[in-house]
């Protein structure tokens, strides 16, 4: 692998797509200086193991090939390789970062992260690398970016979040949810946040608009059976709240909101 770097200066049109990539390369590393970085960076080490020393704490997190380490801006970091390591790397930064924060996909708690199938995520780092080497790069990096980030994530998608999500249809309170996977109501809330930035309430609503939504497009039911399909025995109340998240009644949104625009049945 032959070293190489590249460092991209967004101009003021593309700074407001919110995501921009700031540079990229691939190469073999030794111990680093501790330092702090003025941007978010992600590193791919495809081949070594050691340390990373991170936070002002400057604790050390076990690495291993292959890994993601995550870096922070302002967040003190250093490499404490014990083999050679071979990585690539980016730079990022831009407003859509703390809505990823909030959302738990960039975690300053979780510097580093293994996965049981790296496939995705190096595909995902691979096709970022091409794209920055190509001579107009901009637009197609943030779409790259986001796969990256998204893949990097993917490995928790059907953890406890997901396993909620597919309890959520059934009419039940979130004590009831959370006994069902096995935890307590406070485990079920934490889980949650960490891997989502979010709530379980949160994550059972957003389910259940998503299939009434599916539904309200793709059947005839009318919208009292739809909210009792998605958990609410009270058509009133699942109007009421499907306006107030959506925008629109579930009778607009049957006849504006969908490509199938089916014709409504009360």
């Amino acid at each position: 692998m032959a070293d190489w770097s590249i460092y991209l200066t967004p101009s003021p049109i593309h700074r407001q797509l919110g995501l921009f990539c700031l540079g990229a390369g691939e190469q073999r590393t030794a111990a680093a200086n501790e330092r702090a970085l003025g941007c978010h960076a992600v590193v791919l080490l495809r081949h070594g193991t050691g340390h990373l020393l991170h936070g002002p704490d400057r604790t050390l997190h076990e690495v291993a090939a292959p890994a993601l380490l995550w870096l922070f801006p302002g967040v003190l970091h250093g490499y404490r390789p014990a083999t050679q390591w071979d990585q690539a790397w980016a730079l990022f930064g831009g407003p859509a970062t703390d809505a990823l924060t909030a959302l738990g996909q960039l975690d300053q708690t979780r510097p580093v992260r293994r996965y049981a199938d790296p496939r995705p995520v190096e595909r995902a780092f691979t096709r970022l690398l091409q794209i920055t080497r190509a001579p107009t790069p901009e637009v197609q990096a943030v779409g790259a970016l986001f796969e990256l980030i998204a893949a990097a994530a993917a490995d928790e998608e059907d953890g406890i979040a997901g396993q909620l999500s597919r309890l959520a249809l059934q009419p039940a309170g979130m004590n009831a949810y959370a006994a069902e996977l096995g935890l307590s109501l406070a485990e079920l809330r934490e889980a949650v946040r960490r891997t989502k930035g979010t709530t379980p309430q949160e994550v059972v609503l957003t389910a259940r608009l998503n299939e009434a939504k599916t539904l309200l497009a793709e059947s005839d039911l009318p919208v009292a059976a739809v909210a009792r399909q998605v958990g609410y025995d009270d058509p009133a109340y699942f109007s009421r709240l499907f306006k107030a998240r959506v925008g629109q009644s579930p009778r607009e949104f049957r006849r504006f909101g969908s490509v199938g625009g089916r014709k409504s049945s009360f």
